[in-house]
């Protein structure tokens, strides 16, 4: 993997603006806040001279003092509001980013999700937008108001006394220089930490993926010593940056210290020379003193935009990956026993795809066609290409060359939410979403009845199950489904597609995981949806294949034959070797 490098300068700075644009106004108004707090700061050293000069002349200070104080609170007030502003305008900007992402991340094509790390994808919606709180507001806001606050603070200080401010100068500028080399160190450190953070939420997401077979294994710690060795990686980035930090951090603090000492040192000659009076020296250490503060600031700002770049970095890849068409899902009105939509009929017109250029084909010009209704199987060995056929209708994947025509029309040609809602798929291993039943059934079809509900689960048998649970429809289901069987996965991804009433339905072997009881159940249902729509299924089990009314069986990515049970068996004698073992392959 190419080690990641820091990001420009100017890229970063347009992809946070960006972010911050749909909240200007608000970020806004916490610097403004922030810079009114700070002129209340400025005005305390001279109040404090004021202050001091009406002591030597025993005049009354009440006013002045008052005055004092009232600055003090007004700066810290002012501070406050702006810090609560500023906060609410950085959660904004993650919520925003994160919304995005989301959506943006379910909309992948599935090429490229496929070849990403799940676990880094999730590190960068939680952690590196988190990371893009700090930059967006903290970084950018604290940065502008620290160099204005030091730009304030330098010509008052300058007011009073220039020969005291190039004193202060002379010592700041030899302290920036190891600002200077810290910067690009710290900024080369935390991408590689970020990325570093997505290399572990990756090898951990590995591990819980599969923990029932590392268990089984016996694997559980070679996969803890796996995730360790991601965490110490991210863990010695993580000190690399902090290292450089800590020297910013204090050269900012010494470089003040150094000021103060040399002023004083310098001022107090001035003072005994009669240059100034005393109370110009304390205003002027005054400056100093609340000079700490916007330096540090500035600083920390800097350090928290090498952190931020990184993470905008990742998160700016994320922008750039390919997506599917954003038009909106199209959602039908689903009626689960009389569709009035037509069944589909499907073509594949010498069709060849290969998933990546430098693999092998995997279709190498497959030509069938499937009419409208009734059930079609697709019987073959193993690595023929039959699971790829559901991938390409669906559009997961599109054809190196030929063409899928649904109703006569090239599926590249219809919008893939049109497309989709058309077609009702099934997945051999019945994936279950995290959540309840209900939310599970309902996930293509949020819009059914109950009736058209109770319908599909009586179809399916899973009516007892459900009526079994100590919540009914409401019960959560564990995650990825744990808590249910693999029959009852089955039968709940089947009800899933009923209910989106297809006009083509796609099973991979829906029934593979059934008792021979409910598998016939299931069987008669799929044979009474045929009657209505069209049904492709890729069969495993022989006794799906003779209830088929037309059989097409491939062979090394090509259609060899098709015909019906009883004519294959006659004259294929892969279909017959197939047969005699059960189609179990």
């Amino acid at each position: 993997m190419t080690e990641p490098s820091p990001v420009p300068f100017r890229s970063t700075g347009r992809v946070l603006l960006a972010h911050m644009r749909p909240h200007r106004r608000r970020i806004a108004l916490g610097g403004l806040l922030g810079l009114a707090g700070a002129a209340a700061v400025l005005l305390q050293p001279l109040a404090a001279k004021e202050l001091i000069e009406d002591l030597s002349r025993h005049d009354r200070v009440a006013g002045t003092l008052a005055l004092l104080s009232g600055l003090v609170l007004l700066g810290a007030a002012l501070k406050a509001l702006s810090q609560y502003v500023l906060a609410y305008a950085a959660e904004s900007v993650v919520l925003r980013a994160r919304h995005r992402l989301i959506g943006r991340l379910l909309r992948l094509k599935m090429p490229v999700f496929e070849g990403m790390e799940p676990g880094d994808l999730l590190a960068r919606v939680t952690s590196d937008t988190t990371l893009l709180r700090q930059v967006t507001t903290q970084s950018v806001v604290s940065a502008a108001n620290g160099i204005l606050t030091i730009v304030g603070v330098l010509v008052m200080m300058g007011l009073l006394d220039p020969v005291l401010l190039c004193v202060s100068v002379g010592v700041t500028v030899l302290v920036s220089v190891v600002v200077t080399t810290a910067m690009p160190r710290i900024s080369r450190a935390t991408v590689r930490a970020q990325a570093s953070v997505g290399a572990m939420g990756a090898t951990l997401e590995r591990a819980l993926g599969a923990l029932r077979t590392v268990k089984a294994s016996g694997a559980e710690e070679r996969e803890t010593a796996a995730v360790r060795r991601a965490a110490d990686e991210a863990w010695r980035h993580g000190i690399q940056a902090a290292r450089w930090q800590a020297l910013m951090g204090t050269s900012a603090g010494l470089s003040v210290q150094l000021s103060f000492l040399s002023v004083l040192g310098a001022g107090g000659a001035r003072v005994a020379s009669g240059a100034i009076d005393v109370s110009t020296l304390v205003a002027f250490l005054l400056f100093l003193f609340y000079l700490t503060e916007p330096v540090s600031q500035l600083i920390q700002a800097t350090t928290q935009f090498q952190v931020g770049a990184a993470a905008v970095a990742r998160l700016r890849e994320v922008d750039l990956l390919e997506t599917e068409d954003d038009a909106p899902a199209v959602r039908r009105g689903t009626t689960t026993t009389a569709p009035t939509r037509p069944p589909a009929t499907v073509v594949f017109e010498k069709v060849v795809f290969r998933y990546r250029p430098d693999l092998p084909d995997v279709h190498r010009g497959v030509d069938f066609t499937v009419p409208g209704k009734g059930m079609t199987a697709v019987v073959g060995p193993s690595g023929a290409g039959k699971s790829t056929l559901f991938a390409l209708l669906e559009r997961f994947h599109e054809p190196t060359s030929g063409r899928v025509l649904l109703d006569g029309r090239d599926i590249l040609d219809i919008p893939l939410p049109e497309l989709r809602a058309d077609i009702g798929y099934i997945e051999q291993d019945a994936p279950v979403l995290s959540g309840s039943l209900r939310d599970n059934l309902l996930l293509a079809a949020p819009d059914v009845t109950d009736e058209e509900l109770h319908d599909v689960l009586v179809r399916t048998r899973l009516d007892a199950f459900v009526r079994s649970l100590p919540r009914g429809l409401d019960t959560h289901v564990g995650h990825r489904g744990a808590r249910l069987s693999g029959g009852e996965r089955q039968r709940v991804a089947i009800a899933r597609a009923l209910l989106r009433g297809p006009r083509l339905l796609l099973l991979d072997e829906a029934t593979s995981h059934l008792d021979a009881v409910n598998e016939q159940a299931l069987r008669d249902v799929i044979l009474e949806v045929a009657r209505q729509t069209t049904v492709l299924v890729i069969a495993h089990r022989l006794s799906t294949v003779t209830t088929a009314d037309r059989i097409v069986v491939m062979e090394s990515g090509r259609v060899r034959t098709t015909g019906t049970h009883e004519e294959l068996l006659v004259r294929d004698a892969l279909y017959r070797r197939l047969a005699a073992t059960q189609l179990l392959v």
